[in-house]
């Protein structure tokens, strides 16, 4: 494109773009160095740089340089003008550069930087100034008009005058010298209308029009004077919180209507907004101002409009009354009270300048009392000491609170104890204040509670207890209260005369056992503080003397051999006091028992069984002591152990088996020698439970002699599945269960018959599988076996509330539901007779009634009746069906009249319209030679045409079809005779027709429906109306005219008038009326509307139902329904 001398000057839009908005992408980080504002002076040379970072990147991104809004630098490129790009493959940056070369004073202005990749856009704004010296101040007004112009003048030529005008050069000529006008443009610019401003441009060779139109706009304009306000609202207005402030405005006009908004919603009269008038003033009054009142006001006088802004400023929060410092103790509750000015004022409390947290787990409670605000620890502790500061908008208070602990006082203390081993060790003492924990220790090393170490606190008393003390348990014992610096100490002795421990040797009457030809090696324990003096005997001879402490001896069938475990003993103590122990050894020879025989399973469980076994017939010589269990599953030949300690008994409970799996178990004897082999396995058995017992079981239906149950199955089944269900009943106070059925009943629900008339019975039901019976589910309650009358009501289906159309051939299949009991009578009518069943097929259910035609004849339209009966009460429907068929042809077509090349039709309806209204007419044209028909018109309404543009002197027939919605005849109508089109040149005779009068009073040709409406869904109600001229159509509720409500819609087409109510509710049933006026007259037709389903108190305020109306409607849906005859 062509590079001007003078391109600075060209921001901000293009003319024809001033309304179109400018799209951009949305915003992200590309740029990671931004062009910076830059100034120099006249001459200089300036360099701009914007850098991206290119490691994300697929491909270079775009970038352009804009001046102003949108004067893309990239055409103007030259002498003074360079733009450069390059790329650091190290780095991965693109660098883009624009350098002004020689820049001149009127290249000034904002600069900006778009770089775009994909669906990513940055963009960056800069300025660039360039300061003016003498020399272009002395020719700037002359340079004013040149920089707008593509002129030469004398007065502006330099020698950069035009070297951008690649133009100029390349026409090879010098560039025609023009004398500047000596007029002043921005005077006729000023005084001219905007759509003078091209035609100005154009006569004094302004290029730049927008730039000069831009300077142009930034003179100061004078204020039109307005028309409706002497005095305007002022800019904007400051109030105190709380206070009153009064808008002014003085109208030029008195009588203009005056409305006031606020942000743009229109305010009404109310105690706190008051309108004033005082002559031409109106003022507007705003009391009590609160932070809601602070917002953009404007007030409208006819077409003008002024607008203010007030600002509510609110009075800072001061500290009445400072907190005080506390000093306390722990456990003690502390209290920080603040009083501020102003009551519900928003306070916040700080400890050590962090804010205070409060919640269900803080230890810390805020509470409010008028101006008072204080700060509650219930039970202190020494964490809670610090700075506590009470932060209002204000001012802020602070106060220091100091938590120490409370004295302490030693009411007993530990005392020294001296005790036998194994006997219990308790330490006990008291110390004041109570609650205060502490660690107890030993010899220096900290306590810890374990199995037989109990550490006790109860309010002041602090105990240590060991059930058994061991020689380990002997020392310094410390408690150290938490807290404190004082110790309560104690030493504790523990003393162990020699003992023989025969107890752990675990034979019955210190008898030893064992199989002929073993060895027996004896090892006694034995204890005692310092060590005894062992002597071992045998009868009364000393067989073995042990003087050591750690010496002992074994005794075996062959002598006496040596030991250092243990011993049996002679001890003597350093007491010098002696223990004699006796230990009476038996021999006897003994073996392993014989195996037991194979368990008998006895009875079966979901994942458990019961099993029982005889003892083996010999024991080995040593009493049983008890046995193994050991179960697999059939097909596996791994056992496992049900029981590590032995089995005393001979019956077991196996556990924890997976149900209908197969399983096996054998027995293991166990006496003193060992365990004997295992017994046989018993009989394969497999685990099955029961089911849960059935749910849901409730009445279905009662007669006089029968009831009918149902169920739901059981929500546990389980491996056995389920084979049926087993139902029995008894009298109520009854204990005796009669069975109802005598096989297993598959389905969820059984009637039982022959029950007693007007008895009270319970009923229950049990799940049958392979395992038994589960659980019944018995009724909660008797149950009255007396058929209960309701009474019958047609459910009839929204399609079938209007008229139900067929076509001839097709089939009728109607299902109407109904309820009542006992079974209802249904009886159906046609033109009250009742309808033959050659004719129509109906089955009725107990719940509904099948109206069937197979082949549909135009004789079974009409209106049927259907009543349903249930002793004296009866239920009625109407239910009107329609055949319809294709309709005859039309009647008597006839030309009318012929002149020049049009024809005038008219012709009668059909005799027959196929039992549905005539749509429209089909009306085709044939010439008499070929006789080959075309369709001049479709879905004709009328019953008369002019079929235009016809061919001279030919010859024309006509036939009309007829149409309604099952479509066209089946034949046409033609003309008798033929229309012959003259050639021109013939006088045709126009007959004298006086005007007719199409004027007409309103007059409704479809009148309002009574309609039910559902709740919460929108409703129509419709009516046409006829009436020349148009009239005018008002929708009334209850007689009141509906005006602006939002909850309505009006709709008025081709005379059709509609009125639709939004979501209706309860609240919105009553009368509707449709009244059309116009100058001939009026007329009008109503329809009443009710709306099913209620609505809340909330749902009605909601929807702005006043609260009057609310309270009447509430109290009518509370009467009770009057009873029914």
């Amino acid at each position: 494109g062509r590079k001007d001398s003078v391109w600075s000057l060209g921001d901000g839009q293009p003319p024809e773009d001033l309304d179109k908005q400018i799209e951009t992408p949305p915003l992200s980080t590309l740029l990671i160095e931004k062009p910076q504002t830059t100034s120099i002076n006249v001459g200089g040379d300036a360099s701009f740089i914007a850098k991206v970072e290119a490691k994300d990147l697929l491909r270079k991104p775009t970038i352009k340089w804009f001046k102003g809004k949108w004067m893309d630098l990239a055409s103007k490129t030259g002498k003074h003008l360079q733009l450069k790009e390059s790329f650091d493959r190290f780095t991965k940056i693109h660098t883009f550069e624009m350098h002004f070369i020689k820049a001149k004073a009127d290249y000034s202005g904002n600069y900006r930087c778009e770089v775009t990749y994909k669906d990513k856009f940055d963009s960056c704004s800069f300025d660039f100034e360039v300061k003016g010296q003498s020399h272009s101040i002395a020719l700037s007004a002359a340079a004013l008009h040149c920089s707008f112009t593509h002129c030469f003048c004398g007065a502006c030529v330099c020698e950069d005058a035009g070297e951008l005008d690649f133009s100029g050069l390349l026409k090879h000529r010098e560039p025609k010298q023009e004398e500047v006008p000596e007029v002043d443009v921005w005077e006729i610019l000023k005084n001219a209308r905007p759509d003078q401003y091209e035609k100005i441009a154009f006569m004094y060779g302004i290029t730049d029009l927008r730039g000069l139109l831009k300077r142009l706009k930034k003179t100061k304009k004078e204020e039109k004077k307005s028309e409706a306000f002497a005095k305007k609202l002022e800019p904007a207005y400051q109030v105190d919180k709380g206070g009153k402030i009064r808008l002014v405005v003085e109208l030029a006009d008195p009588t203009v209507e005056l409305k006031w908004y606020k942000n743009g919603q229109e305010i009404r009269p109310t105690p706190k907004y008051i309108f004033e008038h005082k002559g031409t003033q109106r003022i507007m009054v705003i009391n009590n101002c609160s932070k809601n009142d602070d917002a953009a006001y404007s007030v409208r006088a006819g077409d003008e409009k002024c607008s203010t802004e007030l600002f509510v400023k609110e009075l800072p929060v001061n500290i009445v009354k400072e907190l005080e410092p506390v000093n306390t103790t722990v456990n003690e509750r502390i209290e920080l009270e603040c009083e501020v000015s102003e009551e519900g004022a928003q306070v916040r409390w700080l400890k050590n300048g962090v804010e205070v947290q409060t919640g269900a787990r803080s230890r810390y409670r805020i509470k409010s009392e008028g101006t008072k605000h204080l700060l509650i620890i219930d039970d202190a502790t020494r964490e809670d000491s610090g700075t506590y500061s009470l932060m209002a908008t204000g001012g802020t208070s602070q106060a220091k609170v100091k938590v120490d602990l409370k004295p302490l006082k030693i009411i007993q203390d530990l005392s020294d104890i001296t005790i036998r081993l194994g006997q219990p060790l308790k330490l006990h003492c008291e110390i004041s204040p109570g609650n205060v924990p502490g660690r107890w220790y030993r010899n220096g090393q900290a306590i810890q509670a374990i199995e037989r170490i109990n550490i006790l606190q109860r309010a002041r008393n602090h105990r240590l207890e060991i059930e058994s003390s061991v020689i380990a348990d002997a020392g310094d014992y410390t408690f150290v209260p938490e807290g404190y610096t004082q110790k309560l100490s104690a030493h504790v002795h523990i003393i162990d005369p020699p003992r023989v421990h025969l107890d752990r040797l675990n034979f019955p009457d210190n008898t030893v056992t064992i199989v002929a030809g073993n060895k027996l090696r004896l090892e006694v324990p034995i204890s005692g503080e310092p060590a005894p003096r062992v002597v071992w005997m045998k009868g009364e001879r000393v067989s073995l003397d042990c003087p050591g402490s750690n010496q002992g001896g074994s005794c075996s069938a062959c002598g006496v051999e040596k030991s250092t475990d243990c011993q049996d003993l002679v001890p003597k103590n350093n007491y010098l006091d002696e223990i004699l122990t006796c230990i009476k050894m038996d021999c006897l020879l003994s073996d392993i028992p014989d195996p037991p025989e194979a368990p008998l399973v006895t009875e079966v469980g979901g994942d458990w069984c019961f099993m029982s076994w005889s003892p083996p017939h010999y024991d080995g010589g040593s009493p049983i002591l008890g046995y193994f269990i050991e179960r697999k599953k059939k097909q596996s030949s791994r056992w496992m152990r049900l029981n590590f300690d032995l089995c005393k008994e001979t019956t077991f409970e196996p556990k924890k088996m997976i149900e209908g799996v197969p399983y096996e178990v054998r027995i293991f004897a166990v006496n003193a020698i060992g365990v004997s082999k295992p017994s046989e396995p018993s009989k394969s058995f497999v685990p099955l439970a029961v089911t849960s017992e059935p749910t849901m079981l409730v009445v279905d239906e009662v007669t006089d002699t029968t009831v009918t149950m149902k169920w739901r199955p059981p929500d546990t089944i389980g491996a056995a599945g389920l084979d049926g269900y087993m139902l029995e009943w008894c009298l109520e106070g009854s204990d005796e269960w009669i069975p109802a059925n005598k096989e297993l009943v598959e389905k969820t629900k059984y009637t039982i018959t022959g029950l007693p008339t007007e008895g009270k019975i319970l009923v229950r039901v049990m799940a049958i599988n392979a395992a038994g019976a589960s659980q019944p589910r018995t009724t909660q309650h008797a149950i009255l076996v007396k058929e209960v009358v309701e009474a019958p009501k047609i459910r009839v289906p929204r399609h079938l509330k209007q008229t139900y159309i067929r076509k001839v051939g097709e089939a009728v299949n109607l299902v109407v539901p109904f309820v009542g009991k006992p079974r209802p009578k249904v009886t159906w009518l046609k033109e009250e007779q009742i309808v033959e069943p050659s004719q129509v097929s109906i089955r009725n259910t107990d719940c509904d009634s099948i109206f069937f035609i197979r082949k549909a004849e135009r004789k079974h339209s009409g209106k049927y009746q259907m009543s349903v009966q249930v002793e004296k009460h009866v239920d009625t429907a109407i239910l009107d069906i329609q055949i319809v068929d294709l309709p005859g042809p039309p009647q008597a077509v006839k030309i009318d009249e012929v002149w020049g090349v049009n024809v005038a039709l008219d012709w009668t309806p059909p005799k027959d319209n196929g039992n549905a209204p005539i749509t429209g007419y089909t009306i085709q044209k044939a010439d008499k030679k070929t006789m080959e028909w075309y369709t001049c018109i479709e879905h004709y309404h009328r019953t008369c045409i002019t079929i235009p543009d016809l061919v001279v002197g030919n010859e024309y027939f006509f036939r009309v079809y007829s149409e309604n919605m099952c479509g066209l005849s089946e034949s046409a109508t033609v003309t008798k005779d033929s229309a012959l089109i003259v050639k021109e040149g013939l006088n045709l005779k126009i007959p004298d027709y006086n005007e007719y009068d199409f004027t007409e009073a309103p007059k409704f040709t479809q009148p309002l429906i009574n309609t039910f409406a559902v709740a919460g869904y929108n409703t129509r109600l419709n009516c046409s109306v006829r009436a020349n001229p148009r009239p005018k159509v008002m929708w009334m509720k209850n007689k009141i005219i509906i005006l602006d409500d939002p909850r309505y819609r009006m709709f008025s087409n081709q005379g059709v008038c509609t009125l639709e109510i939004r979501k209706p509710s309860p609240y919105d049933g009553g009368v509707y009326t449709c009244k059309a006026i116009n100058d001939l007259g009026e007329a009008q037709v109503e329809c009443k509307l009710e709306v099913k389903g209620g609505m809340n108190f909330s749902d009605l305020l909601h929807r702005g139902v006043p609260l009057h109306l609310i309270d009447k409607f509430m109290n009518e849906s509370k009467l009770p329904e009057p009873e029914k005859k």
